[in-house]
């Protein structure tokens, strides 16, 4: 292909992407939810979908809010857990994985909401909330959930891959990450994280 060809072929391809991704956040659900951005940056050394943080390690993320899935009117914000473990999980009712994990989720909560704790959803891609909001009532949910479909929330996450549903995110009482899983998720996996963490000073 010659090089004026691949030139005009690239900016093509590459004003296609910027126009995919600027429909993705605009509209109704553009305000859907409001990040702003922090000191953590994620890498996955050599591709891995578990990734530790030892306490020296962690950096605290940026602040982001959204509104409720369940609750109308009602805006959840991160800081809305301040001193306690949060257990962020990205997640649709249209994703196998995540209908297999939510029971283990709620497992988690049971575990950490009386030691200062909780599983905090931010349920994306489900563009039609009502399926959403009748997942959660269905498989008897406590946790609240961000309503955030176009995942403007991930802003927030130090560039944690928007792509990869299910994500898990434990964040320690300073709201710094201590592991991050890019895939489904036992109560176990997130336990053997958490729990300590509620032990932190």
């Amino acid at each position: 292909m010659p090089s004026t060809l691949r030139r005009t072929v690239g900016a093509v391809a590459a004003t296609l992407t910027a126009l995919t991704l600027t429909a993705c956040a605009s509209g109704e659900n553009a305000q859907n939810a409001v990040a702003v951005g922090g000191t953590f940056q994620f890498h996955s050394p050599g591709g891995q979908t578990e990734i530790l943080y030892e306490e020296d390690q962690r950096a605290p993320l940026g602040g982001f809010s959204g509104p409720s899935l369940m609750e109308e009117g009602e805006t959840i914000s991160l800081s809305d857990y301040e001193g306690e473990v949060v257990v962020l999980n990205a997640w649709g009712q249209w994703c196998a994985p995540c209908r297999a994990e939510v029971d283990d989720l709620q497992t988690v909560q049971n575990e950490l909401e009386p030691l200062g704790g909780t599983v905090l959803g931010i349920n994306v891609r489900d563009y039609n909330q009502t399926i959403a909001q009748d997942f959660v009532t269905d498989n008897d949910v406590t946790y609240p959930s961000i309503y955030d479909p176009p995942f403007r929330t991930a802003a927030g996450l130090g560039g944690v891959p928007t792509s990869v549903i299910p994500t898990t995110i434990v964040l320690d009482r300073e709201h710094r990450p201590a592991a991050v899983f890019l895939r489904e998720v036992t109560a176990e996996d997130v336990l053997d994280v958490a729990l300590p963490l509620t032990e932190e000073a």
